[in-house]
């Protein structure tokens, strides 16, 4: 088991996890590591692991309606060698890109708390830091966004989230910001195939 499988930092995700195991034991019910090159020059930042996508099948963005849109988009856009990603044994590859998460414990309500989200914090800047210069990161919603900036150490007042949003950040990595692809945002028309598309476009001309 690797450090991240054994991280217990936050008592009620962990309770959460153990909690779901018991009542479907066929599942990952662990954090969830990214999943990718770690230094691929495209690196995609979700909120949290689905409690049956994500949390079931051990690898970010699949098995779940989110992971539907961005596994199509991602092959569309030549980043992904398959349009959709169902579990972790269908020979999907990324292509200089990563997928990951904000928080790596599936939450109760699909809600951290702001301290789970400061303690899963480290993890997501070591992946940060293993990025190569000139990488670009998308944050997909206002929690991946604020969760990438507090990595890096940057004042959060300074970056407001915006959809399409673009902000240089040290180490010559660029931010991107985009709805989240849930299928909230979707149902509501806060997000639309369109839109998600034109991020694509945008970040088509700058992972190089």
């Amino acid at each position: 088991m690797n450090e991240l499988h054994g991280c217990q930092r936050c008592p009620r995700l962990t309770a959460f996890r153990i909690e779901q195991k018991s009542r479907f034991p066929d599942y990952h019910c662990l954090p969830v590591d990214g999943f990718g090159a770690t230094d691929a020059r495209l690196l995609i930042v979700g909120l949290a692991p689905g409690l049956h996508g994500a949390n079931a099948t051990g690898r970010p963005f699949t098995g779940d309606a989110s992971g539907q849109v961005l596994f199509e988009m991602l092959y569309q856009y030549g980043f992904a060698s398959h349009p959709q990603s169902r579990s972790c044994n269908d020979n999907l590859r990324l292509i200089n890109c990563r997928v990951t998460n904000a928080v790596k414990c599936v939450p109760p309500r699909n809600r951290p708390a702001g301290d789970e989200i400061k303690s899963c914090n480290p993890y997501l800047r070591a992946e940060i830091g293993a990025l190569q210069a000139g990488a670009v990161i998308l944050a997909l919603g206002q929690i991946a966004h604020r969760s990438v900036l507090r990595a890096l150490q940057l004042p959060l007042n300074r970056f407001s989230f915006r959809h399409l949003a673009e902000y240089p950040l040290p180490g010559n990595l660029r931010l991107v910001d985009s709805y989240h692809c849930s299928r909230y945002n979707f149902n509501t028309g806060r997000l639309t195939r369109a839109m998600f598309a034109r991020v694509f476009d945008h970040l088509s001309g700058l992972v190089r």
